[in-house]
């Protein structure tokens, strides 16, 4: 009895150093403050990126042929400012934060996320997108937010490998949250795709980075919808159902091979890019506009304008809109310069539905449109969970949860026939081995 007592008083003690001690305190409120300048930053990227896109959008109406030059001589430009002056800023982000939480030296992770890259990730995608690249920045923010988390050990003592995991896994997690506006997906992102894991220290890290992080993010932007808000239900019915399959089928293949072809043409295109980085850059800009021509300017930037316009109108958009979309986001990645696949693989996913609303038209158009974009975005990213969680997050719609939880399954199912390897995984492996250390 007497133990017990003994153990309990050390157990209290232990307790009450923990919450209030200098240094827990300290720690405390370090952590908060880099999720409170995560929600910040990220609100101040999503404001820049879509001026930077109103911006081109604004030339393309009004001088196209301008617009068209622009293209390729701005992609010159930024890639040759990646490779000379923010080296490690290409591509998405994801990879490389994904990367920086399985690498052993210090040194590569401290290269990696680093301040300097984590602002050259900001300019350059906001360039890019100035330029009429077919990009988004939801993943470079998550970049940002594991850069901006990581640097605070240089602020305060956070010492070992499970705290620094978890910093960079809690910037990522904020970083997508504040940029969708999606605290939940945020979360289940970070351990889906990030960690693969489910931790419970790491995860209550998560938590409070995204709660933070978001409600920062909300008091600057204020309350929105990423794609606006709907409604569209699918009937209860045996012909309506019909269209869950075929939206995963359909989705999961084309997600499947869109990712298969940025694994191998990243890997088969590394030689070029590695010596003439700058022509090829300039190259793809050449087939952006040839595609942005062809489109009428549909391709260029996020897509956002296009799927929002898809789900609050219900209005048939372009039945080549998705093809070229997907082409358009292929090229962009493949040049070289930064930016995401996220927001333009929701935008082909919603041109995708809206091609097969035309089979079903007994079905709300809405529905389908969502379940496109749950389909061809499982089938891209291979997390169905953060897949239909981030769709219905971002339209405020919960009465789809069971058709886009079923097609987000199938269309993993089927992406993983033609892509075994999830895509952020195989890009963050080939991104360490282009590492010197």
């Amino acid at each position: 009895m007497l133990h017990l007592r003994a153990m309990y008083r050390r157990h209290l003690r232990r307790t009450h150093r923990r919450l209030f001690s200098r240094r827990s305190w300290q720690l405390r409120l370090v952590f908060w403050g880099g999720a409170l300048a995560v929600g910040a930053l990220a609100a101040a990227f999503a404001l820049l990126a879509r001026f930077a896109d109103e911006r081109f959008r604004a030339l393309h109406a009004q001088a196209p042929w301008l617009a068209y030059a622009l293209t390729p001589l701005a992609l010159a430009a930024i890639a040759w400012l990646t490779r000379k002056v923010f080296t490690g800023t290409e591509g998405s982000g994801i990879p490389q934060a994904i990367a920086a939480i399985s690498v052993p030296s210090h040194e590569v992770r401290s290269r990696v996320l680093s301040l300097k890259v984590a602002f050259g990730k900001i300019l350059l995608t906001s360039l890019g997108l100035a330029s009429g690249a077919s990009i988004g920045r939801e993943g470079p923010t998550v970049h940002v937010g594991a850069a901006i988390m990581h640097a605070l050990r240089r602020i305060a003592p956070f010492r070992g490998k499970d705290m620094n995991r978890s910093l960079i896994l809690a910037g990522g997690a904020a970083g997508i949250a504040a940029a969708f506006n999606t605290p939940l997906a945020g979360v289940l992102f970070a351990i889906e795709e990030m960690s693969q894991s489910y931790e419970h220290r790491t995860t209550g890290t998560l938590m409070v980075s995204v709660v933070l992080a978001g409600l920062t993010a909300l008091a600057i932007l204020g309350s929105y919808t990423y794609f606006g808000s709907t409604s569209a239900a699918l009937p209860l019915s045996p012909l309506a159902w019909l269209a869950v399959p075929l939206c995963g089928v359909i989705g999961g293949l084309l997600g499947g091979l869109f990712a298969t072809s940025l694994i191998e043409g990243t890997r088969h295109i590394a030689p070029l890019a590695r010596r003439h980085p700058v022509l090829l850059a300039f190259g793809c800009g050449l087939l952006l506009s040839g595609i942005g021509y062809l489109s009428g300017g549909m391709t260029y930037g996020t897509g956002y304008d296009e799927a929002r316009h898809l789900l609050e109108t219900g209005q048939e958009a372009n039945a080549a809109y998705p093809l070229l979309k997907l082409l358009a986001t292929s090229i962009s990645y493949l040049s070289g310069i930064p930016g995401g696949i996220f927001a333009p693989s929701l935008s082909v996913g919603a041109g995708l539905g809206a091609d097969l609303a035309g089979l079903f038209p007994a079905i709300p158009f809405g529905a389908i449109v969502l379940l496109g974009m749950v389909g061809y975005f499982t089938g891209v990213v291979q997390t169905p969970i953060t897949a239909f969680v981030i769709v219905m997050e971002m339209t405020d719609n919960s009465h789809m949860l069971l058709p886009l939880m079923a097609t987000a399954f199938i269309a993993q199912g089927i992406s993983h026939l033609v892509c075994p390897r999830p895509i952020y995984r195989a890009l963050a492996e080939a991104y360490l081995r282009r590492q010197p250390g």
